[in-house]
């Protein structure tokens, strides 16, 4: 299997993830939000959505293509804080950690 074949399946997985832990549900930012130039957008939106509207999506269109990857991903540490601050259940920040880090594994390893 491909990285990108990996990659594609740790995103659905990350999709069903956020899906099974209610943090998919979410409305679509005003188009102004995606212009932000901070980290994870964190001035316009919250994490998740973050993670459903640019992370998935810009990774996704890699994958499509069998585009290189980004030399870096450290997505997990940034998921992890947001969920605890959250109140996020341990099972919920166990399950995304998990995923994430895998993510964060098969980009930056790639």
């Amino acid at each position: 299997m491909t990285v990108h074949e990996e990659l594609e399946q740790a995103l659905r997985e990350l999709e069903a993830t956020m899906r099974a832990t209610d943090l998919w549900s979410m409305e679509r930012p005003d188009p102004a939000a995606f212009e932000s130039v901070q980290p994870f957008c964190v001035d316009t939106m919250a994490l998740p959505q973050w993670l459903r509207f640019v992370f998935i999506v810009r990774l996704n269109a890699l994958v499509e293509e069998a585009a290189p990857l980004p030399a870096k991903c450290e997505v997990a540490p940034a998921v992890d804080t947001y969920l605890a601050q959250q109140g996020a259940r341990t099972s919920e920040r166990l399950l995304m950690r998990k995923v994430i880090e895998e993510i964060d594994r098969l980009v930056t390893e790639n």
